[in-house]
C-alpha cells in the first residue's frame, strides 16, 4: 500500500461565511491535484472556526475577579484567561502558568484549545467549532452533492500527557470510523489481541500536519491512497476516554 500527501496551497483568508467547500474543492483544482473520490481530506480547526464566525475580540469581554487575579499572577492577558475559562466544562489541572481545561466537547488541552495565532487581527482569539463533527460531516456532505465520496477530518494541535512536544489530532470526523480494532484478531505466531485499537483518525490528522505547518499558510492536506470504509455514523466519541479510566485525571 503506498500513501501519498499533499497540502492545498492558495487558500485565501477566511472569514466568517467563507463556503470552505467551496474554496477549499478550487483550490485543489488550481494547483493541479483536484479532490477525488476515496480521498481523505484534513482540515485545520482554525479555518472551521473562522468560516463559521467562532471568534472573539478581547476587547469586547470583561475578565472575572479569577480570571483577573490568576493572569496577573502569571502575566497573562486577563480577557484571554476569562475566555478560555468559558470555553471550560472543568479546571484539570492549574500548575503555575499552564491551564489544562475540559471543553464543553469532551478534549482535554491547553487554555480549552483557544488560540491568538493566525487570528487574523491583533486583540482577536479563535475558538475551537461548536461540534466539529457536524462541521466535517458538512463538510462530507458538500463534497457529496459534487459527487465526490471523500472522509474528512477536523484536527488541531495538542499536547500529550507522557510526551513533550505536540501533534495534530482529530476533534472531528466524518465518513470514517476513527479506530481501528485489532481485538480478537491474531498475529503470526497466534497471540490473540486483546486490547490493541488503533486510532487512525489521530495518525492521519498528525500525517497531514507534515505538509500543513504552523507558519506555512496551508491549512488544509489531502490522503490520498489509505483505504477506508464509508461510514456515516462515525464521530469522534470513541476516542474521547471516559475519566474513569483515564490515569492522568
Amino acid at each position: 500500500m503506498a500513501v501519498e500527501i499533499f497540502g492545498v496551497p492558495g487558500l485565501p483568508e477566511i472569514a466568517a461565511g467563507t463556503d470552505l467547500a467551496i474554496a477549499i474543492a478550487s483550490a485543489a483544482a488550481t494547483a493541479g491535484t483536484p479532490l477525488a473520490s476515496g480521498d481523505v481530506v484534513v482540515v485545520t480547526s482554525k479555518i472551521v472556526s473562522k468560516a463559521e464566525g467562532r471568534v472573539v475580540e478581547t476587547a469586547d469581554v470583561q475578565p472575572s475577579p479569577f480570571a483577573a487575579e490568576w493572569a496577573a499572577r502569571w502575566d497573562k492577558d486577563p480577557t484571554v484567561i476569562e475566555i478560555v475559562l468559558r470555553e471550560a466544562r472543568r479546571i484539570v489541572r492549574q500548575a503555575g502558568p499552564i491551564l489544562i481545561t475540559e471543553t464543553h466537547h469532551g478534549f482535554v488541552c491547553a487554555n480549552s484549545g483557544v488560540d491568538q495565532s493566525s487570528s487574523g487581527a491583533s486583540g482577536r482569539v479563535v475558538l475551537l467549532p461548536v461540534d466539529p463533527d457536524a462541521s466535517a460531516r458538512r463538510l462530507r456532505a458538500a463534497w457529496a452533492s459534487r459527487g465526490l465520496d471523500v472522509a474528512v477530518i477536523v484536527s488541531d494541535t495538542f499536547g500529550r500527557a507522557w510526551r513533550e512536544g505536540q501533534t495534530d489530532i482529530a476533534i472531528g470526523i466524518a465518513g470514517l470510523d476513527p479506530i481501528h480494532s485489532y481485538i480478537g484478531q491474531h498475529d503470526p505466531h497466534g497471540h490473540e489481541f486483546r486490547v490493541q485499537a488503533v486510532c487512525v483518525a489521530d495518525e492521519l490528522a498528525g500525517a497531514a500536519e507534515l505538509v500543513k505547518g504552523n507558519v506555512s499558510r496551508i491549512p488544509v492536506a489531502v490522503i490520498r491512497g489509505y483505504p477506508w470504509t464509508p461510514d456515516d455514523a462515525a464521530t469522534i466519541a470513541p476516542v474521547l476516554r471516559d475519566q474513569s479510566r483515564d490515569l492522568f485525571r
